[in-house]
């Protein structure tokens, strides 16, 4: 199972000579299996990107959508393979009370806000509500859960021969909690994480900036580590840039989290066009 990392920044594409290293597009993951599944975790500006590299022996395409923010959809329109002939693109995502992923899905990829309708697309796309629990895609084993974030998001976990990715790139576990991390039987995101050999999580904020906006969704870079620390991880990558933090700072605040909690496993920067073997 092979990562690259298209796109590892939140809320908006971050431009400037100061995102060199990690980038500036907004949250997309692509995971390879061994035997050529092609999973794409959310659909934000660095699925175009992605989209530019698939070629033509790729017939079946699953995008798993982890929630319907901007930032993680905001590429899905302009992801190539959907204008090609026959591919099959599947969108998986977190269904709402009383509305389904198609529902609310196609209120933003359809006029006046879309230029087309997604059925006018010549290629195959299936919109699909992801279960809670365990499914399978190609050779890979998805596990889906609801974890800390406003509105239904989804977190999820892929397994292939023994080896594990976890993706967690919006979530606030320590929301709530005194002394974080409390307990792991009742910490959002534990199950999904617990022992897995990577881990892509949530780094928005450095610990002084997270009191004031607690309860947005998102983590500090401490509370991520401590997290991994919780779920015994193998390696921690750190995702969901604030896009105002420059790769200075963002260097900075890894290196002070990883100063600060000295963790048993490595922590890495999450930088856009990283690839890697789950395992390795």
């Amino acid at each position: 199972m092979r990562v690259t990392l298209w796109g590892t920044r939140g809320s908006l594409p971050s431009l400037g000579p100061g995102n060199a290293s990690y980038g500036g597009n907004t949250p997309c993951v692509e995971v390879r299996g061994d035997d050529g599944t092609l999973l794409v975790l959310d659909a934000g500006t660095g699925i175009r990107r992605l989209g530019t590299t698939v070629g033509p022996e790729v017939d079946r395409i699953d995008v798993l959508l982890t929630h319907l923010h901007m930032d993680h959809l905001q590429g899905l329109g302009f992801f190539r393979p959907l204008f090609v002939p026959g591919v099959k693109v599947c969108v998986w995502g977190p269904a709402a009370v009383g509305a389904s992923l198609r529902d609310r899905l196609l209120r933003g990829l359809s006029p006046p806000l879309y230029p087309v309708r997604l059925r006018d697309l010549p290629s195959e796309i299936t919109l699909r509500d992801a279960p809670r629990g365990s499914f399978r895609v190609g050779g890979l084993m998805v596990t889906a859960d609801f974890v800390c974030h406003p509105g239904p998001t989804m977190g999820y976990r892929v397994e292939e021969g023994g080896r594990v990715l976890c993706y967690l790139p919006d979530h606030e576990p320590a929301l709530g909690v005194r002394n974080f991390p409390g307990e792991a039987r009742w910490t959002s995101g534990y199950g999904l994480a617990r022992g897995a050999d990577v881990l892509i999580h949530d780094c928005t904020y450095t610990a002084v900036e997270y009191p004031e906006r607690a309860g947005w969704g998102h983590s500090a870079i401490d509370h991520a580590v401590a997290f991994g620390e919780l779920a015994r991880v193998g390696r921690l990558v750190t995702f969901h840039h604030e896009p105002g933090h420059d790769d200075v700072m963002l260097d900075r605040m890894r290196e002070a989290a990883v100063a600060a909690a000295q963790p048993a496993f490595p922590v890495v920067a999450g930088t856009e066009g990283a690839s890697f073997r789950v395992g390795a």
